[in-house]
């Protein structure tokens, strides 16, 4: 089980690189430079971001992907919902039927607690916190 995704991974790393910009508009070659994601992966990552309304793109020989007013503000887990959906430890399913003991199950009741604090954490750590704790992103002047 993994709790973060490569995808996710990805997009909250390319989500950090360009909010650390003073630039406006981060271009995809620049991402894949800096990042070492490749490109194909890393172009549906941003799309997938700016459709969810988390980035904007322009097209054109000046294109790229540059901020929304609340990037900032973004926390891990809504970067995860996007990619992974809600978070879940466990899905209480026995042959695609919900458990017949999921109402009595002790397991379960440790473990929905243990999402609920999972989540309240990552809802707690935003990107520009991160950003302050994440010495490998660079600020990058137009042309430099």
């Amino acid at each position: 089980m993994k709790l973060i995704t490569r995808d996710a991974d990805y997009a909250i790393r390319a989500l950090c690189y360009i909010l650390a910009q003073k630039k406006n508009c981060v271009a995809v070659t620049e991402l894949v430079e800096e990042l070492g994601i490749p490109r194909p992966f890393l172009r549906k990552v941003l799309q997938k971001l700016q459709n969810a309304r988390l980035l904007k793109s322009r097209k054109g020989k000046s294109g790229g992907f540059f901020k929304t007013d609340a990037i900032g503000q973004l926390s891990v887990a809504d970067v995860l919902e996007v990619f992974q959906g809600s978070l879940s430890l466990n899905q209480c399913s026995f042959k695609k039927r919900p458990c017949p003991y999921i109402l009595r199950c002790g397991l379960r009741k440790r473990i929905i607690k243990l999402e609920r604090r999972s989540i309240a954490e990552l809802k707690q750590i935003t990107l520009q916190g991160l950003l302050k704790q994440s010495p490998w992103i660079k600020q990058r002047q137009r042309g430099s």
